[in-house]
């Protein structure tokens, strides 16, 4: 197949989807954008379709726009967002809160399109807390469960010590992969935008008044905007990358930095229940171990707090229960496995 029937076919699948998604969306001014985007889709495979000529195929939806079509109708638009963005769909930044409108207003000046996607910090301090959180009770519920199989002080540290950088090293592995796989998405997606924005620009422009439209913008405000962006093509296909896909291509997340955050979050919560096997084998390790435990599940239970707006204690205290219940029940295990074993 080649490349200008690859284009053609994704903008006519892409045209294709849109319908669907029209189809499954409640919202009357969402229906007039998706539909408005799909006959834009259909122009644009329309400039295709000519290059082909009589090499044109006839158009049948791939079985993977029928799948997300399908996931679509189950689930409804916003919930596919992921999906829909793979497909080449746009307009998706529209569901960025429960009101198509407030959350992306119509700029008024060329420098002003796309800042609502800027990124505002805090999600690396989230991360980074629930890291530590998973490092607390994975560790301290190995522990609890080796120890409830009356193992030695010697052997439950070993294992903490295990538990640790199984744990890290799986944490770090799988974020590398998550954000790696999730980079090389945007990546394509926002140089499938650079194509289209020197191929058709006009067309390009078109569609992001069309979204800024179903916000509530004049169509002809609109029009003016988005066609003066197109005077610094970086510019524009930042904007484009912000309003019609929900990105910020300046920040598409770094694999590494996010194993590495994992790795190290993950161990410094992994090693708190293990510092009283680590400064001694005393006959109250575990007793400590318990005690360091709960002390540092409140303390992120009231940090994370801080995202949620909720009370401090009462995020303390149910982060404290749930580890809790998670380490007695593997030291309940760990008992019932090692009187099995004897």
């Amino acid at each position: 197949m080649s490349s200008i029937e690859e284009q053609w076919r994704d903008e006519a699948n892409a045209a294709w989807l849109y319908k669907a998604v029209r189809d499954s969306e409640p919202n009357p001014r969402l229906q007039e954008m998706f539909l408005d985007l799909a006959k834009a889709a259909e122009r644009q495979a329309a400039i295709f379709a000519r290059d082909l000529g009589p090499a044109l195929p006839v158009f049948k939806p791939d079985m993977r726009s029928r799948l997300v079509a399908a996931i679509v109708r189950l689930i409804g638009p916003k919930r596919a967002r992921p999906l829909l963005a793979a497909m080449k769909v746009r307009g998706l930044s529209v569901y960025a809160s429960a009101s198509p409108r407030p959350a992306h207003a119509m700029p008024h000046a060329v420098a002003e399109f796309g800042q609502e996607h800027r990124a505002t910090g805090g999600g690396t301090l989230r991360a980074a807390v629930f890291g530590a959180n998973d490092g607390v009770v994975s560790n301290t519920c190995l522990i609890l469960g080796v120890a409830g199989a009356a193992a030695e002080p010697s052997t439950v540290l070993l294992t903490g010590v295990a538990g640790l950088l199984a744990g890290a090293f799986s944490m770090a592995s799988g974020e590398y992969v998550s954000v790696r796989s999730q980079r090389e998405l945007y990546e394509h997606q926002i140089a499938q935008e650079r194509a289209e924005l020197d191929r058709y620009p006009e067309e390009e422009a078109e569609e992001l008044a069309l979204i800024y439209a179903a916000r509530g913008a004049p169509m002809d405000e609109a029009r003016v905007m988005t066609r003066a962006m197109l005077s610094n093509r970086e510019e524009a296909l930042k904007t484009l990358a912000r309003e019609e896909l929900g990105l910020n291509p300046d920040d598409l997340g770094s694999p590494w930095g996010a194993a590495i955050s994992s790795f190290v979050a993950f161990s410094f919560g992994a090693i708190i229940p293990l510092l009283p096997f680590l400064i001694g084998h005393s006959a109250n390790s575990l007793i400590l171990a318990c005690a360091v435990s709960g002390a540092a599940l409140f303390a992120i239970g009231a940090t994370l707090s801080l995202f949620s707006g909720r009370s401090a204690v009462l995020g303390g205290l149910r982060m404290l229960l749930i580890g809790g219940m998670a380490g007695a029940a593997t030291y309940f295990i760990g008992g019932l496995l090692g009187v099995g074993l004897a």
